[in-house]
């Protein structure tokens, strides 16, 4: 079953709580509510409710194979079109896929801190 807009969002929020390390906020503007891990951002969430996307860091070659298998994941809205797409609510889009999304951003940002600020690190 395809997650609408606010489940999807709501989805995205819960699964990148429930990571370790997270924080979150709206740092560059009231409408996007951004999360990070030691202080960098791997997920976006709209609160425009005429545009209720997400905005994940995803693997080059995941995300074309994303954008070209699904009509509502775009490249990424605001960034490196390469290296972030963003979801939407559409055919498709379950909740299993948005929290796949968010658990793969975090680790792709995760893996690039240096050992010392990675969450759980001594």
């Amino acid at each position: 079953m395809s997650a609408d807009g606010d489940r999807l969002q709501d989805t995205a929020r819960q699964a990148a709580l429930a990571l370790p390390g997270v924080s979150h906020g709206h740092p560059f503007t009231p409408g996007l509510d951004v999360y990070k891990v030691a202080g960098k951002v791997f997920l976006i969430v709209t609160d425009d409710p005429d545009e209720q996307i997400i905005t994940v860091k995803c693997e080059p070659e995941l995300a074309r194979a994303h954008v070209r298998g699904y009509a509502s994941i775009t490249p990424g809205r605001y960034l490196d079109k390469r290296h972030w797409i963003s979801l939407g609510p559409g055919p498709g889009i379950t909740e299993r896929l948005v929290t796949d999304a968010v658990e793969d951003s975090y680790d792709l940002v995760a893996e690039r801190l240096p050992r010392r600020d990675r969450p759980g690190a001594r």
